[in-house]
């Protein structure tokens, strides 16, 4: 494929020096020999124009065009093979114009553009003592966070970060520039948020509503640090399960245990621990004075005041520092602080191929059937062997009960599905590739004991669409993936209006057109 005529942004095509960085993607260590991320053409646009140029030629020469700003999503479904296309807004939009902060009516918005990371929208929004809620992943760019969801530590106290989009700015498939709302475009603004992303228009910029530190004094945070063992993981992840099972629990509680294989970069996570472990644990240290981290666990834990008749129970808090490294203190901080140190501040896990896995589940009888145990022991038969050559990188959060925002903003106009989910856990295991069988094998034992009628952790098999795995094509699965035929025909029907010639289906892993 040649280049376009009249874009003026770099485009690299399969013959150009730096087409394989270019089309690096997160995935690519896990799905390259699928070559689904193989496109014909990458095209870094240098502003809308660019865009609207490259989805014409695509229309003239009956091609996809897959949309990337960061290319986090698991299964690689940000990118696409040849002959498509692949727009990679990743730097596109970070001028002066493309954030800007004001206000209506006592409430305060930010126009941004997608182009952003996570890293440095989350600076930005701290310089202005604002936040929302949003992910962990530091390197996420801003265009997939906020189609898949945005889910993050502040999921049961403020919801989701897509809850908080008012407007969304496109270059739909014809190569127009519009602006969608829930007043003007109910149905498409519904299907861009949740609904089957990248695969309705390029977004290039949104408009989201935020919070001010000033108006939750006295927000409380807590990150713990904690040698890896069995009996300490389940340990944590019985406090998780008072809270889940629970659907009186106060929404001004976030909760959420992360686990970690031995040569993890610790410090990408807990970067402020570094002398105190000089200091006490000098064993980790090598004669070149680099650690290698043993298997650990990290908390994060938050209280936020809603009103000032809330007060904190401090005693939740001591439960959870209970035997950690440290004895690190509950801190007193504005919530843009508080976000700041939620965040994961590494690229990668681990440098190796992965297989990955996201469930949610409604369940409230955890305690009852005995997860915690269960997962703690699945969890320890993969971390525990010293020369598997597997890692783990595990999170398990709380996101349930009748008072979660995460809960009660179902019905808000966005297609964000399973919002009566109590819990969400994700169990990445990396590999060496000739060991690839022991990661498959134990996947394969997690799904047949967790999922089901007798399932531990939920008796039907729910995921999210920015954790997706196995089968790469949505259309098979879409009940994983969305709770009900209603739903994903009004989205199949909505793809239909906004992608009638199929431009923005790139591959499989899209909602099947009307």
């Amino acid at each position: 494929m040649a280049t376009i005529n009249g874009v003026i942004g770099i485009q690299y095509t399969k013959e150009s020096h730096g087409y394989e960085d270019a089309k690096y993607q997160y995935a690519t260590s896990s799905y390259e020999s699928e070559h689904r991320m193989d496109p014909e053409l990458i095209i870094y646009p240098k502003d809308k124009n660019d865009i609207s140029l490259a989805l014409k030629y695509a229309k003239s020469q009956k091609v996809a065009v897959a949309i990337r700003t960061g290319g986090h999503q698991y299964s690689g479904a940000s990118s696409t093979a040849a002959p498509n296309i692949q727009l990679d807004l990743g730097k596109t939009f970070q001028g002066l114009d493309d954030r800007r902060i004001f206000e209506v009516d006592g409430q305060t918005f930010i126009r941004t553009s997608v182009s952003w990371s996570l890293g440095e929208f989350n600076k930005y929004l701290g310089q202005n003592k604002l936040f929302v809620p949003h992910g962990q992943c530091i390197n996420v760019h801003l265009g997939g966070h906020v189609q898949t969801g945005g889910y993050g530590q502040l999921g049961r106290s403020f919801g989701l970060f897509g809850d908080h989009v008012v407007s969304l700015e496109i270059v739909d498939h014809e190569g127009n520039i519009k602006e969608i709302t829930m007043a003007s475009d109910k149905d498409l603004f519904s299907a861009i948020l949740g609904g089957s992303p990248g695969n309705l228009g390029v977004i290039t910029h949104f408009t989201i509503k935020v919070h001010r530190d000033q108006d939750y004094i006295g927000s409380r945070g807590l990150k713990s640090l904690y040698w890896y063992s069995p009996e300490t993981l389940k340990r944590l992840l019985d406090i998780l399960v008072e809270m889940s099972d629970d659907e009186n629990f106060p929404r001004n509680y976030d909760y959420c245990v992360s686990v970690l294989s031995e040569s993890n970069d610790l410090l990408d996570w807990f970067p402020d621990v570094d002398e105190k472990m000089r200091e006490e644990h000098p064993e980790i240290y090598g004669k070149d004075g680099l650690p290698f981290w043993p298997r650990m666990i990290i908390v994060y834990a938050q209280w936020v005041p809603f009103s000032k008749a809330d007060v904190c129970d401090m005693e939740w808090f001591n439960q959870i520092r209970k035997g950690s490294l440290f004895d690190l203190p509950v801190k007193t901080k504005p919530m843009s602080e508080l976000t700041a140190d939620w965040l994961f501040r590494n690229v990668r896990e681990f440098r190796h191929p992965y297989i990955k896995s996201t469930h949610v589940t409604n369940s409230k009888t955890l305690a009852k059937d005995g997860w915690s145990s269960w997962v703690s022991t699945r969890v320890n038969a993969i971390v525990e062997p010293e020369k598997n050559h597997c890692w783990l990188s595990a999170q398990f959060q709380c996101f349930g009960g009748k008072n979660s925002k995460f809960t009660t903003n179902a019905g808000n106009g966005t297609s964000f599905s399973w919002r009566d989910s109590t819990v969400c856990t994700t169990l990445d295991c990396f590999y060496d590739p000739e060991h690839r069988q022991i990661a498959d094998d134990w996947h394969t034992i997690n799904d047949q004991e967790a999922i089901g009628p007798n399932g531990k952790f939920s008796k039907d098999d729910r995921r999210v669409l920015w954790g997706s795995y196995g089968s790469f094509n949505l259309d098979k699965n879409w009940s994983l993936y969305y709770e009900d035929r209603a739903k994903y025909d009004r989205l199949r029907k909505a793809r239909s209006l906004a992608d009638p010639d199929g431009i923005f289906t790139p591959n499989s892993f899209s909602v099947a057109r009307w």
